[in-house]
């Protein structure tokens, strides 16, 4: 079965828990992964500084513009293009403001905890892109969407090469999925 097909089936409350699931799993991994790869768990705090510049200039800005793009794209080509089964739209439409600001910020943290701050940190700017485009399953057969997320990838991976700093990928992780999700909530 799909995955969109099983998320049809889902009620919204339980495509909410398993998007929660899903994020405490990576958060997980992140945490045991640090624990065994880093020498002190508390190497994660240098990963960590609220560098406004670096915040405003690597985060903000790009995540802005990324969003730009994106709804310039669902304005312009066909929907069928840009359709990931549905599964966006079922998560954010019927949403509250504040669950979406809520499952915004559960999966900028957990994916970029898991993405950048352990993998990328211990095997690479390449492993990490990757490794993150292919856990967006659903885009695997959609080129437009595949080579949408690959691009994030790679640019918050390139972020967070330039930065080393968690906060600039996390704030535009955040962004771009707020906005996106609020874009969702209220099209018509």
């Amino acid at each position: 079965m799909k995955q969109s097909e099983i998320v049809k089936q889902l009620t919204d409350k339980e495509l909410m828990i398993q998007v929660i699931f899903s994020q405490l799993v990576f958060i997980t991994i992140s945490i045991i992964s640090s624990f065994l790869l880093f020498e002190h768990f508390t190497d994660w705090l240098d990963y960590f500084s609220f560098n406004d510049k670096a915040i405003i200039y690597y985060g903000v800005i790009p995540a802005l513009i990324v969003v730009s793009i994106d709804i310039i794209l669902s304005l312009v080509l066909p929907k069928h293009l840009l359709d990931d089964g549905g599964i966006n739209e079922k998560l954010f439409k019927t949403r509250t403001v504040t669950e979406i600001i809520f499952i915004a910020a559960v999966v900028a943290i957990a994916e970029e905890l898991l993405f950048r701050g352990v993998i990328q940190t211990t095997f690479g700017f390449i492993i990490a892109s990757v490794v993150f485009t292919l856990v967006h399953i659903r885009y695997l057969k959609k080129p437009i969407l595949l080579i949408s997320v690959l691009i994030l990838s790679f640019y918050l991976g390139y972020a967070y090469e330039v930065t080393g700093n968690l906060l600039v990928t996390i704030t535009a992780h955040f962004i771009i999925d707020l906005l996106l999700g609020l874009f969702i909530r209220f099209q018509k």
